[in-house]
Order: C-alpha cells, then structure tokens, then sequence
C-alpha cells in the first residue's frame, strides 16, 4: 500500500526536474545574447607565429599572393612607362646634337688678303658647319678687337673670330724680308667663353672652329707656297723664317672663361640633382612629422598651410647653408664676380633654388600622397636636367621652355659668380622666385581641395551609417512576444510530462 505513493511522489519529483532542466536552456539562451567580452591580453601573450609561405595552398595565401603581384606589377608598369615618357626627355636633349647652329661672329680688321680668305671660307662652308656664321663690318667695333672679346663675355654671341688688323701687311713683310719673329697665329684670334657652357664649348665650338681654320690654313700655306715659288729670296726666307712659308696663317682661340675649376661642376650640374633630393628628404620629413603628431588630421587647413610652409622655408635655410659650405670647404672660389659678397650671393641662390624644388614637391605632395610623390619628383628632375647638358640654341625647340626652368637658371647664376661670365643674377632670382610663388599659391589650394575631398566623403559616410535599417519599437515588442510563447509552450509541455506520468 505505501510503495505506490512512494512511486508517484518520486515521480513527481523526477517530472518537476524534467521542468527545470526543459526550462535551464531556455534562460540559459536569454542571458547569452549579450556577447561575452574578448579576453584581455596579457604580459606574456605568446608573439604570432611566423608559419606562412609565399605558395601555401590557402585561401588567405592566394589572396596575399594576388594583391603583393597586383601592386609590384603596377609599381614596375608605372617605372616602364616612366622610361618611354619621361626618362626619352633626356635622351631627346642629347639626340642629333646640334639640332640648330649656335649663332657665330666673322669681323675683319684688316681688309686684305688673309681677311678676305678667313671671311669667304667661313661663310661659304655655313652648310658643313654647326655654326651659323653672320659677317659684321670693323665699323660696328670701334673698340677694336677687345670689344668684340668683351660682347662675347656678355653673351652676344657664342664665338667671334677676328681677322687681326695688320695681318696681311705683317705676311707681306715678312715674306719680302725675312722675320725670324713672324708668328702666323698673330693673324687670327677666336673669341669664345667655355664657362658658359663647358659641353657647348667643348663638343661644338672648338671642334668646328679647329676643323674650319686647320683646313683653311693648310690651304693658304700651298698657295703662299705656290706664290712664292719662283722668288728670288725663297733660300733665304726658308733659312731664316720658314714658318713664314709653312704657317703663313694661324689662329689663336682665346678663352675669355675657361672652365678651370672641376669642382664647379658639383654647383652648375651635378649639385642641382643632388639639391633637388635633399629637398625631397626635408619633404619626407616634415611629412613624417605632421603624421607621428596628428597635426595633418587635427589641424586647421589655414594652420597646416603655414606650418608647412613655415618648415619649408626654415628647413631649406638652414640646409642650404651648409650645402654651400660644403663647396668653399672644397676651396670654390665664389668671390670672382661679387666680391666679399660672393658668398651671400651663392648661399642665397642655393635657397631658392631649394625652395623653388622643394616647394613643387611639397604642393604635388598634397595631392600624389607619398605614395607617388617620387614619381613627380623623377619628372621635375629629368624636364629641369635636359635643358643643362648643352646650350639650349642647339637643341630642338621644344627644349626651349629651359629658359624658364629653374635648373637652367640656377646653373647660369653659378657660373656668373664662380666663373665671372655675364650677370645674369637678377634675372635667375626672379624666375626662381616666380616658381616659389606658384608653389607658394597652389600649395594651399591643393591642401582646401583634399580636405573638402574628406569632408565630403566624412558626410557620406555618415549619412548611410544613418539610413541604415533599424530595429523598431514594434520590432522589438514582437521579438519579446515570440519569445515568451516559446516559453509558455515548454512549460506546457512539462506539465504535460507531469500528468502523464501521474497517472
């Protein structure tokens, strides 16, 4: 009789724990909605594993795989496009040198034979010639000889050769009375600066001047020769003058500024690439800066436009003095033209000449991001470069955009102060201070153009975070009711458990 309500009571209580655990998951489920919080991390986490290969057959491997090649790929395509685009700029100015003749000076001082002979063998052989001769009469030259010199040292020309007055009455007189002291070379003088542009100087003008007056004097030499053949005083001339019969006609080049200083060349062509990269460092830098400091994000437009330009203008200052100590630590003598002065002058011109570089790449910075900025940087260097290898006359026209560049126009005030050639100081400051303004300008509306750029896309982004769908009131009401007659639903069906088993 007592072993059946033994058995119901236990199985009453076996159903009310069928109830509670049907019910356990269910709060169990409630509570977990909320996600549990990552763990923190600890002073001895152990460092992530270095366990991937380049050719792993993983997704995670093909898709590394495919965005390093994507990226390498397009870096080396944009390098090849630079050869073809940028890199032929300079090879273009070194093609078919010279493209146009450097224009020439022929004025006779003497009147006679040896002026009419170097004046019609010049002009008549202008199609051969890489210089375009233009005969100017002695008249135009009331100075003589020195005035020509000292025009061409002012850059009206490139070369003069001056028949020296006299000369054909010094030939004659020599050659009916012996002159042991009879010097052909006293006939001729050609007047030319190679300071000016010592590859010009070099490869054109002293090659065709040589091959110009060497043929013509080998010719005069026969026909003298010839003339005086049958001379009764032709032992006699032979004995105590022979150059007067084998060197009847000479020329002498003078040199108004030779190129005589080779660490010039660190100044007037080399240096200039190597400005132009230094102040791609001071760029870099403050980049580098405004990044490591926020300023670049937190900083007003108006506020980061000065402060960049404020460290342009005070980092090339300070750089640029100490480039220029450089070159007289090296025994460049910048006194020639100005005097005590000379180094101010160098030291300044080699300040704008790095705010006038440093300053475009500071504005394409703004806008290339430094992820491209050396790409610019290559295109400056090459168009600026072309334009100073050779005289710009000689080259295709299209290099002539050169005279406003500010390579050129610095590599021109360097040789004015080092060399002495003409002043063209005043100008070369202002084209540079021309390229510093434009930088000065563009800089600061490039800068408002990429953060209104920002602001834009900030605004965007914000208003599709907005319009994004949200969980309504009703929504939510709803999702409470499914749950609790879920909740009603297992709790009768324990209670159905409970019955059953009860009866």
């Amino acid at each position: 009789m007592h072993s059946r309500p033994s058995s119901r009571s236990s199985s009453t209580v076996s159903n009310h724990s069928t109830v509670h655990d049907e019910r356990a998951p269910k709060a169990s489920r409630t509570k977990s909605t909320t996600p549990p919080s990552a763990p923190a991390p600890t002073a001895n986490a152990t460092p992530r594993q270095r366990t991937a290969r380049v050719f792993d057959h993983t997704p995670a491997a093909a898709l590394a795989r495919q965005i390093y090649l994507k990226v390498v790929g397009g870096g080396i395509f944009m390098v090849v496009l630079l050869i073809f685009t940028v890199l032929s700029i300079f090879w273009g100015s070194t093609w078919k040198i010279p493209a146009h003749k450097l224009p020439g000076w022929v004025v006779d001082f003497d009147n006679g034979d040896i002026g009419r002979t170097v004046t019609h063998a010049l002009t008549s052989s202008a199609s051969n010639s890489k210089i375009a001769w233009t005969v100017l009469p002695a008249s135009a030259f009331p100075g003589g000889a020195a005035q020509v010199a000292g025009m061409v040292l002012e850059e009206k020309t490139w070369v003069a050769v001056v028949v020296n007055s006299g000369a054909s009455a010094r030939l004659a007189a020599s050659l009916a009375s012996p002159n042991a002291s009879y010097d052909g070379a006293d006939a001729v003088t050609v007047y030319a600066v190679e300071a000016r542009n010592e590859n010009g100087f070099r490869n054109i003008i002293r090659p065709s001047i040589q091959a110009a007056l060497d043929a013509l004097a080998s010719s005069f030499a026969r026909s003298t020769a010839q003339r005086i053949a049958n001379g009764s005083n032709v032992a006699e001339l032979l004995s105590a003058s022979p150059q007067t019969v084998t060197a009847p006609l000479r020329y002498r080049i003078d040199n108004l500024a030779p190129f005589d200083v080779p660490v010039a060349t660190a100044v007037t062509f080399v240096g200039l690439i190597y400005q132009l990269i230094l102040s791609f460092f001071v760029v870099m830098l403050s980049d580098a800066a405004r990044t490591a400091s926020s300023f670049s994000s937190t900083l007003t437009t108006r506020s980061l436009v000065l402060l960049r330009l404020g460290t342009s203008f005070v980092g090339y200052f300070v750089v640029s003095l100490f480039y220029s100590l450089l070159s007289v630590a090296f025994q460049l003598d910048v006194s020639k033209k100005f005097g005590h002065s000379g180094f101010l002058v160098f030291w300044m011109l080699n300040y704008c000449s790095m705010l006038a570089g440093g300053l475009a790449l500071e504005a394409m910075l703004t806008l290339l991001t430094s992820k491209f900025i050396a790409f610019f940087m290559l295109v400056w260097l090459i168009t600026n470069l072309s334009v100073c290898v050779f005289p710009i006359e000689v080259m295709p026209h299209i290099f002539r955009y050169g005279y406003g560049a500010p390579f050129y126009n610095v590599s021109q005030a360097m040789r004015a102060v080092v060399f002495g050639t003409k002043n063209v100081v005043g100008l070369s400051f202002g084209i540079l201070i021309v390229w510093i303004a434009i930088s000065c300008i563009t800089m600061p509306v490039f800068q408002w153009f990429v953060h209104q750029r920002e602001a834009a896309a900030s605004t965007s982004a914000q208003s599709t975070e907005a319009a994004a769908p949200q969980q309504t009131e009703s929504e939510k009401r709803a999702s409470h009711e499914s749950d609790g007659e879920a909740d009603h639903g297992e709790t009768v069906l324990g209670s159905s458990g409970r019955v059953s088993s009860t009866v």
